[in-house]
């Protein structure tokens, strides 16, 4: 995957620095600085927190409800919630699509990757728009299943259980004593569902890959092709409660440890 950059009219006119969240280590580079973070996600989300320690201001820029709209009302109080970026002006200015202007020093890009497959030429197989496929269930495309398959492709999931359990579906499929997938026709007919249905719902074609809000529906469906059972009922509800968390800057999810009260009781006890 290649790093995603938004296209931000009037771009050229940003003499401030710039970096994706690809080459992001510690926030220490930005610390006294008003920063603009482009991008909502998870990684987003995680760099704002740990910016807003050090920098003076943090600025999300995102498509959100109007009602987000403002300073965030949470741990910190220099965080503020934008809607996207309009424009950078010829003074260098950045301006958002709600009307607020602000002279920043740093522009972070939180806008994801794009999948880039460079080593394949396959006929029938395409990639554009951060669409992958066609592949059904997004791990087979049909023409070269099974031989061909690609794991880590899904999005907005709870990624590390999703992927481990494509990676048995396409073990088990492989194996001598292999599931057998659909034929060529029914799973092409599938994907080709599944894209009728985004369309449908008025989904753009980059959103392909995203699981959510079915992720549960997802790992389930995984889970019976290589016989293992459902995600229960207790691990939902916690992994639902963590992803919600995810999309807040307040820190009120993570362990709070107080070094000198944890001193102090291993000194008395």
């Amino acid at each position: 995957m290649v790093p995603l950059l938004p296209k931000i009219q009037g771009i050229n006119n940003w003499r401030g620095k710039q970096m994706h969240s690809h080459n992001y280590r510690t926030p220490e580079q930005f610390r006294d600085e008003i920063v603009v973070i482009v991008g909502f996600g998870a990684s987003g989300v995680d760099i704002a927190r740990e910016i807003s320690h050090v920098a003076k201001e943090v600025h999300i820029a995102t498509r959100c409800n109007q009602d987000w709209l403002g300073k965030i009302e949470s741990s910190y109080n220099n965080v503020w919630m934008h809607d996207e970026v309009d424009c950078i002006q010829g003074d260098g200015k950045v301006h958002f699509a709600e009307g607020s202007t602000l002279v920043a020093d740093g522009l972070l890009y939180c806008t994801g990757y794009l999948y880039n497959f460079p080593f394949i030429d396959l006929d029938g197989f395409t990639l554009g728009d951060n669409r992958v496929g066609p592949l059904y269930k997004h791990v087979f495309p049909p023409k070269y299943a099974p031989s061909l398959s690609f794991i880590g492709i899904p999005i907005r999931n709870i990624l590390f259980q999703t992927y481990e359990l494509q990676s048995k579906w396409v073990a088990r499929v492989l194996s001598v004593r292999g599931a057998a997938l659909p034929s060529e026709e029914d799973m092409l007919a599938s994907v080709q569902e599944h894209y009728r249905e985004m369309e449908e719902a008025g989904k753009a074609k980059r959103h392909t890959h995203v699981v959510m809000p079915e992720w549960v529906e997802y790992m389930n469906w995984l889970a019976d092709q290589v016989g293992e059972p459902h995600l229960e009922p207790r691990r939902h509800d916690v992994y639902e409660k963590a992803l919600m968390c995810v999309f807040s800057v307040d820190e009120g999810y993570r362990d709070k440890w107080n070094k000198e009260e944890d001193e102090k009781n291993h000194t008395t006890s």
